[in-house]
């Protein structure tokens, strides 16, 4: 095994893909606004696979040339831009290639992780080193010292998380897992260890192969394929290294900053006015793409139980936990789609009225940080509930009017689905409401009086 030599290439191709860095504001704030919504915003076949983004496989994550375009045109080199609700990191990371400061916050770990390592350069040399190291002592491990590493494995994991371990991951693949793991939380750089653990999460969480006995994890859509043959960790650990070094590279040349916090968009514990532009995707109502059913594959290898991640879970924005949830007044509009939902089935409408009010508070938080004469570009996709349209950008619109926001317009992208790893492929026959919908997001364009 080995990890190859990176040659850096500080003016490759990736250079050409960029934007160029406007140098100053137009004078017509609103009408660049305007335009920037009336363009192409789908941006099928660009490629996306530059610097960092390509780290790891993570849902429905926006293309970066979408918030790269409200950046260009909307703020200046060293600004700040605010992605409340980051998942990976994306637009934290574009606004960073863009050399402004970007900055993310998010709840999910997996997530923060992954964002984190995107934006923050890491000494390729070290990588390099510390990647065979790890790579050959696992290996030392696997084959001289098995009795140890199956009694350390019978004491990693509680029951049932235990339980989840057995039925998604062979004894040998989890062997190797735990080889790699050990001498990976050995690594005394956080930088570097966490580098890695994102480096073996993607192994695992992939869109078809990878090591575990799931199928179609990118897509959240995990089901177990029992005639499948894992691959090796070892072997997968090696090839995916090779590729994010040489994507690691790329971020020598960055000229901006970013900051990926841990937190909640809800409050967000940033000052007000602060804030040059938000570009943000919130989720989908009631868990219609479920991060954590995915996430959970990588997450119990770094420490979490299976109980803490479900727990964890009811409190993502678009979650199905109601019990002593405290509910806001909606706009009228809102109210009309919450109630024919309700009127069908109770629970699905209660579960829709907590995700508008989690919206009410997030878009409200944002208002309060952006400065006045300012954007907020916020990304959605509608749901379908018991066959009803939850229009969910026309009453993110009303909402955000009614937290203090001008809506400049709602634009409309047709998804590369088949690119962007949503719950079903473009071909596919539909098989539920919410794969039906999901062909198109909208993108609403939020002013904050001055």
């Amino acid at each position: 095994m080995s990890i190859q030599p990176v040659q850096l290439d500080l003016f490759g191709p990736h250079r050409d893909l960029r934007p160029p860095e406007r140098s100053n504001l137009p004078r017509n704030y609103e009408g660049a606004l305007r335009k920037l919504l009336s363009e192409d915003l789908d941006f099928h076949g660009i490629n996306s696979r530059y610097a960092t983004h390509n780290f790891h496989a993570f849902p429905a994550k926006f293309p970066p040339q979408l918030p790269g375009k409200f950046v260009v045109g909307l703020t200046l080199p060293g600004q700040r831009v605010l992605d409340p609700m980051c998942g990976s990191g994306t637009a934290v990371l574009e606004a960073m290639l863009l050399a402004r400061h970007g900055i993310g916050v998010d709840i999910d770990p997996l997530a923060l992780s992954i964002g984190k390592v995107k934006v923050t350069p890491v000494d390729v040399g070290k990588l390099m080193r510390s990647g065979k190291s790890v790579i050959e002592q696992a290996t030392h491990k696997l084959r001289f010292e098995r009795e140890e590493l199956n009694a350390a494995l019978a004491m990693r994991f509680d029951p049932p998380t235990k339980k989840f371990v057995d039925y998604w991951f062979l004894e040998e693949t989890q062997l190797e897992l735990l080889a790699l793991i050990e001498k990976i939380e050995g690594l005394l750089d956080h930088n570097i260890r966490r580098f890695f653990r994102i480096a073996l999460s993607s192994i695992i969480i992939t869109k078809s192969g990878g090591v575990s006995m799931a199928y179609d994890l990118a897509h959240t859509r995990p089901h177990r394929m029992a005639d499948k043959a894992p691959r090796s960790a070892l072997d997968e650990l090696e090839k995916r290294l090779n590729k994010n070094l040489k994507l690691m590279s790329e971020l020598v040349w960055r000229t901006g900053q970013a900051d990926v916090l841990s937190g909640n968009t809800q409050s967000l514990g940033i000052a007000d006015n602060s804030i040059d532009l938000i570009v943000t995707s919130p989720p989908y109502a009631a868990n219609a793409i479920d991060y954590m059913r995915a996430h959970k594959f990588s997450l119990v290898w770094f420490g979490h139980s299976i109980d803490s991640l479900g727990k964890m879970r009811g409190d993502y924005i678009g979650g199905e936990r109601v019990h002593n949830f405290r509910m806001a007044d909606l706009p009228a509009y809102a109210e009309s789609i919450v109630s024919k939902v309700f009127a069908k089935d109770p629970k699905k409408g209660t579960v829709l009225r907590r995700y508008y009010t989690e919206i009410t508070l997030s878009l409200s938080e944002m208002f309060r940080v952006l400065k006045p004469g300012k954007a907020a570009i916020v990304i959605v996709g509608s749901s379908v509930m018991r066959g009803i349209d939850t229009e969910t950008a026309d009453c993110l619109g009303v909402i955000g009017k009614t937290v203090g926001f001008d809506l400049i317009d709602i634009a409309e992208r047709r998804l590369d689905r088949n690119r962007r790893m949503m719950p079903a492929r473009e071909n596919a026959q539909p098989k539920s409401q919410i794969e039906k919908r999901m062909h198109k997001e909208y993108v609403i364009g939020f002013l904050k009086p001055k």
